[in-house]
């Protein structure tokens, strides 16, 4: 928090900052917000949509602008996508959301061009003279969180975040427990925590693979868990036994 005062001037235009962060810890985000706007500029805050459940909201934290990651709204895997990114501002700055943004630059030649940085996702092309469509539907992918947030209700999102926040706790207790799988960071975390790992990360990742399971994500100084409200006791019973064997 010091050093992010420090860093703090007039010429910020704005921060972004990830709740909960890279390492699945949460951020004192309304302390950050009121540095951000004490220095006059505007607070953005990347958002894990099912946390929101239990956890404050960015316009609690009094954060400007929200945008995350939709794939938890009951989006499947599907090997990588397509998935749903969503933004929203406050009230005050809805009018200024740029459809797109337009960059200065330069062409082959050397000669003052503009390009669109920013757009919308779009094919430059008459619908008569199109011949293929590589597209990914986002509205099907909207609907589909549509749907789930409509099914759930807000007592069946707050219950899926308990659920994730109730099994990642107990998964990182019990892994914690086994030596060289120590708790890395001590703050409280919502369905992500980092443990230490003895030896090579990717050994234990080929082990957990070969029992079909999906294992953390090997990072600096250790392994990266995640803990949803789909994994049971007993599959992270099972997790912690192939640890112990590992």
């Amino acid at each position: 928090m010091e050093a992010l005062n420090d860093m703090l001037d007039d010429a910020t235009a704005g921060l972004y900052v990830q709740q909960p962060n890279y390492y699945g810890l949460i951020e004192d985000a309304e302390a950050i917000g009121e540095m951000v706007h004490a220095a006059g500029a505007k607070y953005v805050m990347g958002v894990n949509p099912i946390s929101l459940g239990i956890l404050k909201t960015p316009a609690e934290y009094g954060a400007d602008i929200a945008v995350g990651e939709a794939q938890p709204l009951g989006l499947p895997l599907s090997f990588g996508g397509p998935y749903l990114g969503f933004m929203a501002c406050t009230t005050a700055m809805m009018r200024k959301l740029p459809g797109r943004i337009v960059g200065e630059t330069t062409d082959a030649d050397g000669r003052r061009a503009f390009v669109l940085t920013l757009q919308a996702r779009e094919q430059h092309i008459r619908r008569e003279k199109a011949s293929s469509n590589v597209c990914s539907n986002q509205a099907l992918c909207a609907m589909v969180a549509t749907v789930y947030m409509a099914a759930m209700g807000p007592d069946g999102m707050r219950q899926v975040a308990t659920q994730c926040v109730s099994k990642a706790h107990y998964a990182a207790s019990a892994i914690s427990r086994i030596p060289g799988f120590e708790l890395r960071y001590r703050g409280a975390f919502f369905h992500e925590f980092m443990t230490g790992c003895p030896g090579h990360a990717e050994e234990v990742m080929t082990a957990l693979e070969r029992e079909g399971i999906l294992g953390g994500y090997p990072v600096d100084g250790g392994i990266l868990w995640c803990v949803t409200e789909m994994n049971t006791k007993e599959e992270i019973d099972n997790l912690v036994n192939i640890l112990k064997d590992v």
